[in-house]
């Protein structure tokens, strides 16, 4: 079998025994705090899992995308290096929400793997989990004893916690777990060692590719275990794996699954796989990580400096690097792979295919940004790596200055035989980043249960306020602060999701007002926010939304969907919504866009948008099957997960039609006005949005007609305001001009005078002095005009400007091959501290600001010390 027969006969065989077949969920994981992405199938199902939500079906089985880069499951450091680990792999698997259990389970993945895939029995093995006294769980005897009705009893094994009870976080849904495991080792080598002794040993022939976990307690945060209300059964089983088994292969590179892709780089490098190891990294780097990479911004997550996004860019710099330095390409290469791997995809996961020349161009960017500081980092790295070891703070200014995280240093630091204080950058990391994490603290404690009903109906699109009852509740702190979130049996509280803002409002237990200050989703929970805990818990509760703040984000909401279709009929139907924002006091559209628009389309778009709302058209919304809501031209976002049944917001048939859960206005008219605030770039082929509608665009409009009566009133009223600005903009250019041309001729006069007070060093010259400049840039001047006509030269200078200090810190690279320690951005950061400040910079020439100038004497004072060699 090929890689797509093995996927169909997976499904196919599962179809066959009752399985609703569903498409996977997004990579990226929204509406859970405890995930940033899919790492493993059954992610998507963990509400049902936990009694939260009802399943749609009691059986399903999927091919699911997921990664595993960050947090407990982290394979990153494995990929390439061996033939079996992956960031991005498909996970194939069948699920049990209460129905069949351990026997139907293992039996169906016994005759699956022997009977429909043809794998020997002889070289499967299986393990089952052999208890655990701290948790006082026993050993799995039942799923030992089905095993035996099919399986050699010397090819049945228990196994340890750490390797049969499966887990997907600190807390959550769990239990013990089953491993089938392949020995595709030659039959010599087979007699010569027994497989069940290689078994979980990381033996890259003796490999895991299925594991069967039943689900049957919920970790709580105490650490202890609480059964579930009904048991369930989670399978994965690795695709890449399954293929590498059934086609025989020693590595999971040489099946179809990365062939392709392999050759695509063979193909742009002129290099060979198999024929040189450390190059056949590299290419089996490149061939996982652009899987991973483009499905990730094929569903919706651009590459960023932060969570998600930064985890997407590491990977891809990651790739970068390899083909920079071990295969010498110095271009980028990855956003070429795209095409080859859309079309592999195209039937199983066609949102990349759909969007493939955007991801291609996104990648490219990402690309030429990093090469542009790649070639500065490993100069740096490489007057580094002539030490014994690179400090914490050497580390971080890799990462800081030119990008490189810290896998990839302590990669090339391994490939260099010097070490990395991986203590030291993580302490230096952490003083960055301190006042980031107490922000986003989160602790939660467990849940209060009252009522046993876990399910919340949301009646908010017919009511601003309803009667119901508390089912739960629970305490967390957050940036330090005690907070409680409610969920309630029915609410009209829209929960923060699809770019809308969550409701605000109040409940009130027995009459005592609780203000609710956020509505969030948390997997399928609706969670109101709130500082205040009632009195009585037990009860009646009235929960009422604010009204007009309701009001004026549907405004919002209906604006968005204009902008969409009136973007899409002006610009092309390549635009597609790539995130947004929708509060009641403005909106944000991000969309995929290759070009600036242009201010005559921005001009067009807003008035188009104006016209539909003129036209008062009905805002229409119900209910259908997915798939008649996408034929009948329903918009669906990429990176969205959506039910069999979806909400479909239409105006007007022919405009405007898209799956949405938000809440709109009843017709256009109510929006009143649509008005443009600004156009921007967002990243590589995505644009940005931002106007207001209704009662903030009139306000608005009023704001600019004041500012305008202002301007002409300062002007002592032009009968021709603009070109009063134009005159008054051109004299004050002229005077810019000639007061630029003083500053030269003062900079000069400097450069001039210090070049008298050079001191000569046995190799190099030293100036420290503290200047008389008129601003910042003037030293930036001095200081390069110096370094062009004075060799080896060492420079420290002090400044005041406008009330701040400045330092400037320009090191000859001929004096830094001799003395490396004299890096400027980490010389001009300890400098730094004695004006209170900080800065950074290259390796020869940086620069710091501070808010204490009396401590400038001090710092060029240090500076004497620190570049005084004594031989």
């Amino acid at each position: 079998m090929n890689a797509q027969e093995v996927r169909r006969a997976f499904l196919q065989f599962f179809a066959s025994k009752q399985h609703a077949i569903v498409p996977s969920a997004p990579i990226v994981v929204k509406n859970d705090p405890t995930l940033m992405f899919t790492n493993a199938g059954m992610n998507q199902f963990k509400d049902f899992f936990l009694g939260n939500q009802v399943p749609t079906h009691r059986r399903i089985a999927d091919t699911q995308k997921c990664l595993r880069v960050s947090g407990k499951h982290n394979d990153l450091e494995e990929v390439g290096v061996d033939t079996y680990h992956h960031t991005m792999f498909e996970m194939l698997g069948n699920w049990s929400f209460g129905d069949y259990f351990k026997k139907e389970a293992l039996e169906w993945s016994w005759e699956l793997l022997t009977e429909i895939y043809g794998l020997s029995k002889n070289r499967l093995y299986v393990s089952v989990f052999g208890g655990d006294e701290k948790d006082g769980l026993p050993p799995d005897n039942e799923a030992r004893d089905i095993w035996r009705t099919m399986v050699a009893e010397d090819h049945i094994l228990y196994g340890s916690k750490k390797d049969n009870f499966w887990e997907m976080g600190d807390t959550g849904p769990c239990g013990p777990c089953s491993e089938i495991h392949i020995d595709l080792r030659s039959d010599a080598e087979r007699a010569e060692i027994s497989g069940k002794d290689l078994v979980n040993n990381d033996h890259p022939q003796v490999i895991e590719i299925w594991n069967n976990v039943f689900i049957q307690f919920e970790r709580l945060t105490d650490g202890s275990l609480c059964p579930l209300p009904e048991k369930h059964v989670d399978t994965g089983m690795g695709f890449e794996r399954l293929v590498r088994a059934i086609q025989g292969k020693s590595s999971n590179y040489d099946t179809d699954v990365f062939t392709p892709l392999i050759q695509k780089v063979e193909q742009l490098t002129a290099l060979r796989y198999g024929i040189n190891e450390k190059t056949d990294i590299a290419l089996r780097v490149l061939s996982d990580h652009i899987r991973a990479i483009s499905l990730t911004i094929a569903d919706g997550q651009l590459p960023s400096n932060t969570g998600a996004g930064y985890v997407i860019r590491r990977i891809l710099r990651r790739a970068v690097r390899y083909y920079y330095s071990t295969l010498q390409y110095k271009k980028p290469l990855l956003h070429a792979m795209v095409a080859t791997l859309a079309e592999q995809w195209k039937d199983v996961f066609p949102e990349l295919y759909q969007q493939r020349d955007f991801v291609a161009k996104v990648i490219l960017e990402e690309e030429n940004a990093f090469l542009r500081t790649l070639e500065a980092g490993l100069k740096r790295f490489e007057l580094l790596a002539n030490q014994p070891h690179i400090s914490g703070a050497e580390a971080f200014e890799l990462y800081d200055t030119f990008g490189f995280p810290l896998d990839l240093t302590l990669l090339m630091a391994r490939e260099s035989g010097i070490l990395v204080d991986e203590k030291g950058f993580e302490q230096e990391m952490n003083r960055q980043k301190e006042r980031s994490r107490a922000a986003t603290a989160l602790e939660t404690g467990d849940w209060v249960v009252f009522n046993a009903d876990n399910e919340t109906t949301f009646v908010g699109y017919e009511q601003n306020e309803c009667k119901t009852v508390l089912l739960k509740y629970r305490k967390v702190n957050l940036k330090k602060t005690d907070y409680y979130q409610y969920v309630l049996r029915e609410t009209p509280f829209y929960a923060e999701s699809g770019g809308q803002v969550g409701d605000i409002g109040y409940l009130y237990f027995e009459g005592e007002r609780v203000d609710i200050i956020d509505t969030q989703k948390e997997n399928n929970l609706i969670l109101h926010l709130s500082t205040q805990k009632p009195e009585i818990l037990n009860g009646e509760v009235l929960a009422v939304i604010d009204q007009s703040r309701r009001v004026a984000t549907a405004s919002n909401h209906s604006a968005t969907h204009l902008l969409h279709a009136v973007l899409r009929n002006t610009l092309g139907t390549h635009v597609h919504q790539k995130g947004s924002l929708v509060a009641p006091d403005y909106l944000r559209f991000d969309f995929s866009h290759f070009s600036k628009v242009s201010d005559a389309e921005l001009q067009e778009i807003e008035q188009q948008i104006n016209e539909k709302i003129r036209e008062n058209i009905p805002v229409q919304t119900d209910y259908k099957n997915q798939k008649e809501a996408i034929e009948s031209g329903a918009m669906a976002l990429f990176g969205e997960k959506y039910g069999d049944v979806v909400r479909v917001v239409t105006i007007d048939p022919e405009f405007s039609r898209e799956l949405c859960g938000g809440t709109h206005v009843g017709a256009t008219g109510a929006i009143g006005l649509f008005k443009f605030l600004s156009e921007s770039s967002v990243a590589a082929g995505v644009r940005r949005i931002e106007a207001v509608s209704g009662t903030a665009a009139m306000e608005y409009v009023n704001q600019q007609f004041e500012l305008l009566q202002s301007v002409k009133e300062t002007l002592k009223n032009p009968k021709d305001t603009l070109k009063a600005v134009q005159q008054l903009s051109e004299e004050n250019n002229t005077l810019k001009k000639e007061l630029e041309k003083l500053y030269q001729e003062k900079t000069l006069s400097v450069k001039n005078t210090l070049k008298a007070k050079i001191q000569q060093k046995a190799g190099y010259n030293l100036l420290i002095e503290q200047l008389d400049v008129p601003n910042a840039d003037s030293v930036k001047q001095i200081a390069f005009a110096l370094k062009n006509e004075v060799p080896n030269l060492v420079a420290i200078f002090g400044a005041v400007t406008e009330g701040k200090a400045h330092l400037t810190v320009m090191v000859d690279e001929a004096v830094l091959s001799q003395y490396p320690e004299w890096n400027a951005a980490t010389v001009v950061r300890n400098l730094a501290k004695h004006i209170r400040g900080g800065g950074g910079g290259q390796n020869f020439y940086a620069t710091a600001g501070g808010s204490y100038p009396e401590g400038l004497a001090a710092a060029l004072e240090s500076a004497h010390e620190l570049f005084q060699v004594t031989f």
